[in-house]
């Protein structure tokens, strides 16, 4: 019996890696996207380089090793960061194509029209073309169709700027507004770009935004700094939503969602595609317990939908934290709006070792969602499996019996023992 035919709608990263990750295991896998219909750059971490390498995106890697200086002033500072890379997003959707190809997934350009579950998954693109699958990835990004369960943050809009300057090194900075903030980079090649974040509705008309951008360049001494004097001049403008959205229900029994589609984050956080790519790389062993072992499609399901939400919400409360910061700004509307939302939970919660359990979870065994017993703490509440390779719930389930460190570890090799004792401690085991 042949493999079943796997559909992915979208070529971003999260698609990508998901398609690739799907052949790796032997899927046939058709990947239905339109090409970016705006030139963008975006500033990555080094931690991005090192999901995209995982992912096996080796070419859209070599795009986005692009180093750049970085400046910040936030809440009133003013730092030199080491460095973010800086990637030019029309060429890193080029060779993710490439890489999409290399691993023999079949690629189709294309703008989806209709999308039907009839039997399986029918999509029909606008050029009448009829493609047809049994599994369906939904990788569109914020294109994607929402559930009526989605949870939204403060309307968010993004107006980049894009124009051209006299070439020099690459370079990037960021800093905070009274009412938003901005994230401005140039390319070696005189490529400049600009983008200010605010809220949604204190905008002007759409014919007005060019001269409104060059407006609030003029203000801003960062860009004097960056850029030549064709900054002040209006600029080529695209606005987009850039509001944090989680979809709601994110898997079925023959449909997943994955990056953007699944949860976008504030792009404060910086962290855009890494969480794409951290939703992906999960989803292929999910996908494929799905399809092999439906009687596990429970557990499957609870584990990429738990992660996708945990996902979320560390993301989110990151780029709260960073409102937060801006203490001066705190009677401004749009730090107001950010500064509790998505919650007031702090980013990591403190150790206990009273609140540490042992309990049965989804993970990830041998390409399948399988259970398996973890340690749950306050701060990983969907629990850990392994620490560099060893099983923590018999240490825990050990000490939580009663016994006695040395008792529990002594069989256990030295450097073993220096590690979990670490751990240990940092859970607050005395």
């Amino acid at each position: 019996m042949p493999e079943p035919h796997i559909l992915v709608l979208g070529a971003g990263p999260a698609g990508a890696a998901t398609a690739i990750g799907l052949r790796r295991l032997g899927y046939p896998v058709t990947v239905v996207s339109d090409w970016r219909r705006f030139a963008a750059v975006e500033g990555v971490s080094p931690r991005v380089l090192d999901g995209l390498r995982h992912a096996g995106l080796g070419e859209a890697l070599a795009e986005a090793a692009v180093p750049a200086t970085r400046q910040v002033r936030w809440s009133g500072q003013h730092s030199h960061l080491n460095q973010e890379f800086l990637l030019d997003r029309q060429r890193f959707d080029r060779a993710l194509r490439d890489d999409l190809a290399r691993a023999g997934v079949t690629l189709v350009q294309g703008r989806v029209r209709e999308v039907a579950h009839v039997g399986g998954h029918e999509v029909r693109l606008e050029d009448g073309q009829l493609l047809r699958g049994r599994f369906l990835v939904e990788a569109r990004g914020r294109q994607a169709p929402l559930a009526a369960d989605r949870l939204r943050g403060p309307e968010t809009v993004s107006l980049l700027n894009l124009w051209h300057g006299e070439p020099g090194d690459p370079a990037s900075a960021v800093e905070s507004l009274d009412d938003g903030w901005a994230w401005m980079a140039r390319l070696a090649d005189g490529r400049c770009y600009w983008q200010v974040t605010l809220d949604a509705e204190r905008l002007p008309g759409k014919a007005a935004l060019p001269g409104y951008c060059a407006e609030r360049r003029s203000t801003s001494a960062l860009v004097a700094e960056l850029f030549d004097q064709r900054a002040l001049e209006a600029a080529q403008v695209h606005a987009r939503s850039s509001t944090a959205i989680l979809a709601g229900e994110c898997v079925g029994d023959d449909w997943l969602r994955v990056g953007d589609a699944a949860m976008a984050v504030d792009p404060l956080s910086g962290n855009g595609i890494f969480q794409s790519l951290s939703s992906a790389l999960q989803a292929p062993v999910v996908i494929n317990t799905l399809l092999r072992r439906p009687e596990r499609a429970g557990l499957a399901k609870q584990f990429h939908q738990q992660r996708i939400e945990q996902l979320f919400l560390r993301f989110a409360r990151l780029g709260r934290d960073f409102y937060i910061q801006e203490l001066t700004r705190v009677g401004q509307p749009f730090w107001a709006r950010r500064q509790g939302w998505p919650d007031n939970q702090p980013m990591h919660q403190a150790a206990a070792w009273q609140t540490v359990q042992v309990a049965r979870r989804p993970v990830l065994r041998d390409g399948l969602v399988d259970e398996a017993e973890v340690v749950v703490t306050a701060d990983q509440p969907l629990g850990i499996w392994h620490l560099q390779g060893v099983e923590l719930a018999p240490v825990v389930r050990g000490l939580l019996g009663g016994g006695s460190i040395d008792a529990v570890l002594h069989e256990r090799p030295r450097e073993q023992q220096f590690m979990l004792r670490r751990w240990l401690a940092e859970q607050g085991y005395r």
